[in-house]
């Protein structure tokens, strides 16, 4: 989260609830869009064809957004974040009414790119605006719902995508966003201060368009290979040669760049290697699981689009599950390395399990594998974040955290692209046997169930079966080809590295769940963990004890008093009844607290109003270095006097954790006798 700027105030509360809001529903958008057509792709195809095509439409956005993460986040921190924001909201909703809109396959998925490149600012810039707006000390609670709509979205984007499709039609998919994009725009135009936070960067737009274009030509060419070219084809061959120019021309061009996209010094740490390694094979299994499964239950098994939403929940669930309580876990014991061994292994039998379904199976032994493999993702996803911000030296935190979710991302687009490639091929051999020797209907053909499942409604229901049977078949090697993948990812989880966990390794589970990785800094990384270590440490310890670390004898409310004060700057002074409303006491409460500082010579008291005295500001300054001691202690790690920002950094938040609103709770303690 970027840093909120000296003289950037913290927009008063009833606008920060507005503000917030907006972003929020911006976020959802974003989120849903990476899940909600899943369930909608069926009928899709039976709209406009190209089945061998359905992957992009979830490719192209997963592809578009990842690619433009970096440069959106780098752009807002030099140019400001507001008109920037409001940039990737006109492009996300543009997108959005052209892809509703669309009339052929191809259309669909150039404007899914275009979502994708206004998908990927928003899930970026939310985050950073709420560093501009927040109070460090009030951002724990605001980043935690950030993290929650990424789990919301993955269980109401596949039931909302099928609700649409059965009761209006699945453009509504990509047209729902369009009111509630209107209302975030108008909020944001109207209610957001355009921020004074300018960070200078030298955005590296060379590396972005090269890393984009080796990753969009290798899923091209695993996509269509032995679909729509042969694979011994000059279109597949060259596709490839183009993929391995793209990606020397990167590694040439980042050696040479000021703030590399992915710096290449990442890839000598062996946690981050084998993290990145790990990552790819679980998107993978991720996003090429969501993208079939739904074509398994509505032509498979016969479910509307809606129910096929309801029977991935038990998927979800294992995630958001493990997810969690890895989380915890972690946090307590310090260890991290038996979850993605336990993880990749249980990955490993679900895609077994999930390559014997076929239309014979119970929906409750469905609902079983289905959870076997949201409980081995959530094993893996958060953890290899928390890994590899634990072992990145400080200069790589901030690339070494987006980068390993970077990966997570690409794997997941060339799980969809393969996926799609192995399905297209085997259905369609598996389709031609079926339909060997049987007199169809007139005007069907093998080829036009492909491209439009929902023909199969219309056949009689041994012809019916029969399809269904092949594609269930055609669905088979998917999985069996990408137990290999996680076999791989398995043993490579005994080679990761574990290092004793730093007490400022944490991770959102909105990092766990979503696809598109974060654009923060070294210094913003610390920050965040900083912020929640700092604020429990208060709550632990409590201002009385923080000022006998000063050498004080003073009552919390007295310190809170005084820390409050002295943030308001060299005027220091506010009337009594406006800092009992802030600190949601009655004035007859917090009169003794204050009275204490007047008799110590600390606050005078003029016309009911308290004035901080020149040995108030010099007392609470005593405060403040006893605060950033402590946070120096939970600083240890990173070694902060070899670093300016750190240092920097340390004495901007021991002001703003202090004095702050959400530490009234900790004042309520008895005031002093007379």
């Amino acid at each position: 989260m970027t840093s909120q700027a000296a003289g950037q105030q913290p927009a008063p509360r009833r606008g920060l609830l507005v503000i917030y809001s907006a972003l929020m529903l911006a976020l959802l958008l974003a989120a849903l869009d990476q899940t909600i057509v899943a369930t909608a792709l069926p009928t899709i195809v039976s709209d406009l064809g190209g089945l061998s095509h359905l992957s992009w439409v979830i490719t192209a956005y997963l592809l578009a957004s990842t690619a433009t993460t970096q440069v959106w986040g780098k752009l807002g921190d030099q140019y400001g974040r507001k008109y920037l924001f409001i940039t990737a909201i006109v492009i996300f909703l543009i997108g959005s009414a052209l892809s509703g809109l669309s009339q052929t396959m191809g259309e669909l998925i150039a404007f899914r790119a275009l979502q994708g490149i206004g998908g990927g600012g928003l899930i970026v810039l939310t985050q950073a605006i709420v560093g501009d707006i927040v109070p460090p000390r009030e951002r724990g609670k605001y980043q935690g719902a950030f993290g929650a709509v990424f789990g919301v979205s993955s269980v109401i984007g596949p039931l909302l995508g099928g609700f649409f499709v059965d009761n209006l039609s699945w453009r509504w998919v990509f047209y729902i966003n369009l009111p509630i994009g209107a209302v975030a725009l108008v909020v944001i135009t109207v209610v957001l201060p355009a921020s004074s936070t300018r960070r200078k960067h030298t955005i590296d737009y060379l590396g972005a368009v090269l890393l984009a274009g080796f990753a969009t030509t290798v899923v091209l060419a695993t996509s269509w290979g032995g679909t729509t070219y042969p694979w011994g084809s000059a279109e597949i061959i060259g596709l490839f040669a183009a993929s391995v120019v793209f990606i020397v021309a990167w590694w040439l061009a980042e050696r040479r760049a000021a703030e590399p996209v992915l710096p290449l010094g990442l890839f000598r740490n062996q946690v981050f290697r084998v993290s990145s390694a790990i990552s790819l094979a679980a998107g993978f299994a991720l996003f090429g699981s969501i993208s079939f499964l739904p074509l398994f239950l509505q032509v498979v098994h016969g479910v509307s689009p809606t129910l096929s939403g309801v029977y991935l929940l038990p998927m979800v669930g294992g995630l958001l599950i493990t997810s969690i309580t890895s989380g915890q876990l972690i946090a307590r014991t310090g260890r991290y390395k038996i979850y993605p061994v336990i993880g990749t292994a249980v990955l490993v039998v679900a895609l077994f399990l999930l390559s014997r379904l076929d239309e014979n199976t119970p929906t409750a032994l469905m609902s079983v594998y289905f959870f076997a493999l949201g409980f081995a993702l959530g094993l893996i996803l958060q953890v290899l974040v928390i890994a590899v911000q634990n072992a990145a030296d400080y200069n790589d935190l901030g690339a070494a955290t987006s980068g390993v979710t970077f990966f997570r991302s690409i794997g997941g687009a060339f799980g969809v692209s393969v996926f799609g490639a192995i399905f297209s091929n085997r259905l369609a051999s598996e389709l031609a046997s079926a339909l060997r020797g049987v007199t169809l209907p007139p005007g069907f053909s093998a080829a036009s169930s492909q491209a439009n499942p929902a023909l199969l409604k219309t056949l009689p229901a041994a012809l019916r079966d029969a399809i269904g049977h092949a594609y269930s078949l055609a669905l088979h090697p998917v999985f069996l080809w990408a137990i290999p993948v996680a076999g791989v990812a398995f043993v490579l989880s005994w080679f990761l590295r574990e290092v004793p966990l730093r007490t400022t390794s944490s991770v959102g589970i909105g990092e766990g769940l979503g696809a598109t990785p974060p654009a923060r800094s070294s210094v913003d990384e610390v920050e965040r963990s900083l912020v929640r270590l700092g604020a429990a440490d208060i709550r632990r310890r409590g201002y009385e004890r923080l000022a006998a670390l000063a050498g004080l004898d003073l009552p919390a409310g007295s310190a809170w008093i005084l820390t409050r004060l002295a943030r308001q700057g060299i005027k220091g002074q506010v009337r009594s009844e406006d800092l009992a409303r802030q600190a949601n006491v009655t004035m007859d409460y917090g009169k003794p607290f204050a009275d204490r500082l007047v008799a110590e010579g600390m606050v005078v008291r003029s016309n009911g109003t308290l004035v901080l005295t020149d040995a108030g500001h010099a007392t609470a300054e005593r405060l403040f270095a006893a605060r950033r001691e402590g946070l120096r202690e939970l600083l240890a790690d990173w070694s902060p006097e070899e670093y300016a920002e750190l240092g920097e950094l340390l004495i901007r938040l021991s002001r703003a954790l202090l004095g702050a609103d959400a530490d009234r709770n900790l004042i309520a303690s008895p005031p002093p006798r007379e």
